[in-house]
């Protein structure tokens, strides 16, 4: 079962908007077994709509177009649909009190007509009640195919997929069911981790694929197969899996598809033991501290953080020596320890982390080659640091120091499992 994704509006084109939709869609369809044969971003164009259905048509089981949906003239999609479908529009007094209602508890005053009008939707379609916003979902059975035309406003689109769509994709086809075992690594660069594998690599049955996955510093590996038994394939999965972790032990730190990201692999063990963490930053301006902060329950572990980002915040702040910046500069394995070592005492933490280095483009502070990061870890027991050269690319070298210190962070906290 194969499915097409297009996202429609201008703003997409012209990267005034990110596509978050389609990845989200592409993640709750391949959970169901519906593989993804394409993405598409279209303008809001009546010949570029139609065109992409049809071209779409001939190729996928399923469609769902995203966008386009909404009160404005520049609106078109919902028109467009029923063109293509030799439909007309017509008012569904449910829609139109469901605009109501939202108009009254959220916006007051005087219902405009071209509200009113999101309530028109062709005849030949099903209603995908959307409870959060004005614009309706649109189901269309076409023979054994379907199209599904639903709002752009994420938060939208998503209650409608989980609530309506994907039920109602359950319910008219029967899907094979698709594992994934994301396994993440972090310390080994691809190749090197390819000749690790590769004899287990070689010998992974046809059914099976196995999938590199890198970004700055980190890795995922995954293994993917697909059949209608799922309590057989999700057997065969874990037993390759069990063959390839001895041969990647040192390197490998849990499963995304259980654990999530390193972040949340860390964020489980303080919890589960009681410890806490604290941060210092400097060239990664709040990044680190924000991959914990981002998700829900991190008080539980995460003491807080500070950003230094200059000489004088690190003097003031963190309390960092004078001389020791004199001596050895604030992009250096001292200043780092000393950052690491008073976030420490400062929020009576088992754990710290620091960042200091020059991200480039220009030196600041330091004499210190763009890219030169040092990240340091202190416990109550002891304090080090490592030095890294991380390119010359200002995004990359953050992103990069950001996974190192989450790479060590993990090696010290699991050091003893």
């Amino acid at each position: 079962m194969q499915a097409q994704i297009i996202t429609i509006g201008d703003e997409l084109l012209i990267g005034q908007v990110i596509d978050s939709n389609s990845a989200f869609i592409a993640k709750q369809l391949n959970k169901i077994g519906v593989s993804v044969f394409q993405i598409t971003s279209i303008q809001d164009n009546r010949e570029h709509i139609l065109k992409a259905i049809k071209e779409a048509e001939e190729q996928v089981d399923i469609i769902i177009l995203t966008g386009g949906l909404g009160p404005t003239k520049d609106d078109i999609t919902k028109k467009t649909i029923a063109e293509y479908f030799n439909d007309t529009l017509v008012r569904n007094e449910d829609v139109l009190k469901n605009i109501e209602h939202l108009w009254r508890k959220h916006v007051g005053g005087k219902l405009l007509q071209v509200n009113k009008d999101q309530a028109l939707v062709p005849s030949k379609s099903t209603v995908l009640m959307n409870f959060l916003g004005t614009a309706p979902g649109m189901w269309f059975d076409y023979g054994e195919k379907t199209v599904i035309s639903l709002p752009g406003v994420p938060y939208e689109m998503t209650t409608l997929i989980e609530t309506k769509v994907i039920p109602k994709l359950k319910e008219k086809y029967k899907c094979p069911h698709i594992i994934h075992k994301t396994m993440l690594v972090y310390g080994i660069g691809e190749s090197a981790l390819a000749a690790k594998i590769e004899d287990w690599e070689d010998a992974l049955p046809e059914d099976m694929k196995l999938a590199y996955l890198p970004s700055l510093g980190k890795m995922r590996l995954r293994i993917s197969s697909k059949g209608f038994d799922e309590i057989e394939l999700k057997e065969r999965v874990d037993a390759q899996v069990d063959k390839v972790i001895p041969l990647i032990k040192d390197e490998f730190f849990g499963f995304e598809d259980e654990d999530g990201s390193a972040e949340v692999i860390i964020a489980k063990q303080l919890t589960k033991t009681g410890k806490t963490l604290a941060i210092a930053e400097s060239c990664t301006g709040g990044t680190l501290a924000e991959q914990f902060t981002k998700n829900s329950g991190a008080s539980a572990y995460f003491n807080g953080g500070v950003v230094t980002y200059s000489t004088d915040s690190k003097k003031n702040i963190l309390g960092i020596a004078e001389e020791l910046i004199e001596t050895h500069s604030v992009v250096s394995e001292q200043v780092a320890q000393s950052m690491a070592n008073n976030a420490l005492k400062l929020f009576d933490s088992d754990f710290a982390v620091a960042t200091t280095g020059n991200a480039g483009p220009t030196k600041g502070d330091s004499d210190a080659d763009v890219g030169t990061v040092y990240v340091a870890i202190a416990t109550k027991n002891k304090t080090y640091s490592e030095m890294f050269n991380l390119g010359n690319h200002r995004v990359k070298v953050v992103n990069r120091a950001v996974n190192k210190a989450l790479e060590m962070l993990l090696k010290e906290i699991f050091k003893n499992r």
